[in-house]
């Protein structure tokens, strides 16, 4: 089952970068909102979730927070459940 995978970024923010790498590692395709010089866009990331500076990133509408949270959640071993991958016989990963 694939999940709707959402980040606000700002240009040259390298934060926004490893987030986005790190979701490309994993075969994640993501809706990008760039948010530099775009109040209107900051305020709606900002209304959605506590997240105040970007990125912020969201799976199916639910706020997970910024770099740090998914990289977070990735090294406990729960952001593949949260992405909808589930490691399969071989090591490998599959997108259900």
């Amino acid at each position: 089952m694939s999940r709707l995978v959402e980040i606000y970024t700002r240009s040259h923010c390298v934060y926004c970068q490893r987030a986005k790498d790190l979701l490309r590692i994993k075969g994640i395709d993501f809706l990008e909102h760039d948010i530099t010089d775009n109040p209107h866009k900051t305020a709606e990331m900002q209304q959605r979730s506590p997240q105040q500076e970007a990125p912020g990133i969201f799976i199916d509408g639910q706020a997970i927070g910024g770099c740090r949270e998914l990289f977070d959640l990735d090294e406990q071993g729960l952001l593949d459940q949260l992405l909808g991958l589930f490691p399969f016989p071989g090591g490998s990963l599959q997108s259900v």
